[in-house]
């Protein structure tokens, strides 16, 4: 670590079936300013929470967790707060990179708490998800463009999840200062400051798509390719944006 180049940390989880009913969690290390802690779980389920050991992703970081998901395995990954993007000293962009893997009968919910862009800091967030045929994913992003009364950072992010070697989605969002215009008109963010997806994989979804619609203002479900539903959405804050989500969540059962 130096203040040249920023921080550079990976947090890594597998999560196995331990042949009980149960997941076991062969794989769980973290680097500062990622630390990993397992909490109570709910039956199959394992759970674990990123827990923030300083301040991060500065300017310069470059963040990575990685999660993967065995067969018939069941995890649950989170975040025990916001993570707020800042200029810091080193300067230049952070990255935080997100690589998902899951197998047949696996399944993961990746549901972090918002990402906050602070005015000055330049962000790129990827996230990449690779499932098996039979895999099951809830996969949340929610993303905010400034704290409370201050202009936002510039943020990029791309997530592309994969089904079975097909791809599924592959999507890009630019906002901020220096973005393509147009970031912020009506064919864009319309003026609101938090966004949102929701990512629904399942494999009776191939049976049974489910039918495109909007849910209230500012949230629409976008069936895909195969066993997978998006809900994208846009809210004037985080608590409207999340909301929104967790209503599509329990709309799609």
């Amino acid at each position: 670590m130096t203040a040249a180049t920023g921080v550079r940390a990976t947090a890594r989880i597998r999560a196995v079936a331990d042949g009980r009913g149960g997941t076991a969690l062969p794989v769980l290390a973290g680097e500062a300013p990622l630390a990993l802690r397992r909490t109570r779980g709910n039956g199959a389920e394992a759970r674990v929470m990123l827990v923030g050991a300083m301040s991060a992703p500065l300017g310069g970081d470059h963040l990575t967790v990685v999660a993967e998901v065995a067969a018939h395995a069941r995890l649950r990954l989170g975040s025990a707060a916001a993570t707020i993007a800042l200029p810091g000293q080193a300067g230049g962009e952070a990255r935080y990179d997100v690589r998902l893997t899951v197998a047949d009968g696996g399944e993961l919910r990746w549901l972090p708490q918002q990402l906050i862009c602070a005015v000055g800091s330049e962000l790129t967030v990827r996230t990449s998800v690779e499932l098996a045929a039979g895999g099951r994913l809830v996969l949340r992003e929610e993303q905010v463009l400034g704290r409370v009364g201050e202009e936002p950072g510039r943020l990029t992010s791309r997530l592309t999840v994969r089904v079975g070697g097909r791809a599924v989605l592959d999507q890009e969002l630019a906002c901020g200062p220096g973005a393509p215009g147009g970031w912020d008109g009506s064919a864009g963010l319309g003026g609101h400051r938090a966004v949102g997806q929701l990512v629904v994989v399942r494999p009776e979804f191939a049976m049974r798509p489910v039918a495109a619609r909007t849910l209230g203002e500012g949230a629409a479900v976008l069936p895909l390719a195969g066993p997978a539903v998006l809900v994208s959405a846009v809210a004037p804050d985080a608590l409207r944006l999340r909301r929104l989500l967790d209503g599509a969540l329990a709309d799609l059962g």
